[in-house]
């Protein structure tokens, strides 16, 4: 179904005016028109949550307030930053498209729409926000919360991963963006500073520019009432002539992804813990799952896997931990080996520290660019070495959940225990992570 033109006008009018009262204003990468940091902020924000991004963007802006310290910083210390938030993918292109920056641009952020598209990392969608927020220019982008606002409200059904599904969507985006009223988009103003001090414009409710406020206001339409699950449609602005809404079909626009069977992967870590609480670390390739991130060792040499398997007491599996990426789960198997406990350990430690390994201390493992499964699991072991509980261990004269003792009356009409224990996530499963 397709709407007239002047109800797609209107349709980004009535998001403006509805920006302006109801949308958010206090993020802490609004009021700004720095590209720098509005670059930063999308490229976090791409499948990650915003109450995720702010406490890893805060961090990020005070290490690299600026595109020239992020260039020259090591790659390492960015995947440090990045630690935990996941697709670690994005850490690397912000790198390489630092250096980019500075080597053909002279240091400042490119001001064209096909130089900032040619980024490493950016594509389509993500160049067109930047524009739009940093300079005003007349763009539509298309994230996935977008992408939702307008299947719905156009009634374009099918998945939008689809490549057909897709164009129709780009098509509904550029008819309805807002026009450009004269001086709306204010493009003769140079950009403010990257500083606390800089002017507010850009996505500010009220001296952005008209194309803007619209380009804010998808993005919290879709974050907020028009959410996936749930929608709230009547604080929706457009849900008069939302064509889902009219027809009752919100809850089955667009089409959710075609599900395939999750593929399943099983691989052993090695964890070796010297005598003074380091770890053997590796580096992981530079592409790829984890890429560039220091992870567990996956295999020893046939010598050294030998010797620890003879040792008496020295080797421990530890229980497995599910992880979960995009297009595949992955169970890790650790081995923890106690090395003290090995014969001639201390020719197996320096042996082991080969180049793209390292040993470090479980205590100063926060400044190393770990994944998120692996960090949890260090910390665990570490907790272990000072005497913590085991996983599913009961300490002597210790009750269990839903124990009764001897002569305790339970209260009537509850379970045993009181309420239903929640259920534990396994590690790493809080974020959905790819490369």
């Amino acid at each position: 179904m397709t709407e007239p033109l002047a109800d797609k006008a209107a349709f980004a009018h009535r998001l403006i005016d509805w920006q302006r009262v109801h949308g958010r204003h206090d993020l802490p990468w609004q009021g700004t028109r720095d590209p720098y940091r509005i670059w930063l902020s999308e490229i976090m924000l791409q499948q990650t949550q915003v109450v995720t991004v702010i406490p890893y963007y805060q961090r990020f802006v005070s290490r690299f307030p600026d595109v020239q310290s992020l260039a020259q910083a090591a790659l390492d210390d960015v995947l440090t930053l990045w630690s935990g938030l996941g697709y670690y993918s994005r850490a690397r292109n912000l790198h390489r498209a630092a250096l980019t920056i500075c080597a053909a641009h002279g240091g400042r952020f490119p001001r064209q729409f096909d130089q900032v598209l040619a980024l490493p990392g950016v594509g389509r969608s993500t160049a067109a926000a930047i524009c739009a927020l940093a300079w005003g220019e007349r763009r539509a982008i298309l994230d996935g919360n977008v992408k939702r606002v307008l299947a719905r409200h156009a009634a374009i059904e099918g998945w939008p991963g689809d490549a057909r599904v897709e164009a129709t969507l780009w098509r509904e985006a550029e008819a309805r963006l807002p026009g450009a009223a004269p001086g709306a988009n204010d493009l003769a103003q140079p950009p403010a500073r990257s500083d606390a001090g800089a002017s507010r414009h850009g996505n500010d409710p009220d001296t952005g520019s008209p194309i803007a406020i619209y380009t804010q206001a998808l993005m919290d339409l879709g974050a907020g009432p028009c959410a996936r699950r749930r929608p709230r449609c009547s604080q929706c602005p457009v849900a008069s002539d939302c064509v889902a809404y009219v027809s009752d079909r919100v809850d089955t626009i667009p089409a959710s992804r075609p599900r395939k069977p999750m593929p399943h992967r099983t691989s052993a870590v090695w964890l070796l813990l010297d005598q003074t609480s380091r770890v053997l670390l590796e580096q992981r390739p530079p592409s790829g799952i984890w890429g560039g991130l220091w992870s567990l060792p996956q295999s020893l040499d046939a010598a050294t896997e030998a010797r620890i398997r003879a040792a008496d007491g020295a080797l421990e599996k530890l229980a497995p931990i599910e992880h979960g990426f995009t297009h595949f789960r992955l169970t890790l198997e650790p081995l923890l080996v106690r090395m003290h406990l090995v014969d001639g350990s201390q020719g197996l430690v320096l042996m082991a520290a080969e180049p793209g390994r390292r040993w470090v201390a479980l205590d100063q493992l926060a400044s190393v660019a770990l994944p998120a499964p692996v960090r949890a699991l260090l910390v665990l072991v570490r907790g272990l070495g000072d005497g913590e509980q085991r996983p599913g261990e009961q300490r002597p004269g210790e009750q269990r959940p839903g124990e009764q003792r001897p002569g305790e009356q339970r209260p009537r009409g509850r379970r045993p225990g009181g309420q239903r224990p929640r259920a534990q996530r396994p590690y790493g499963l809080d974020s959905l992570e790819g490369t």
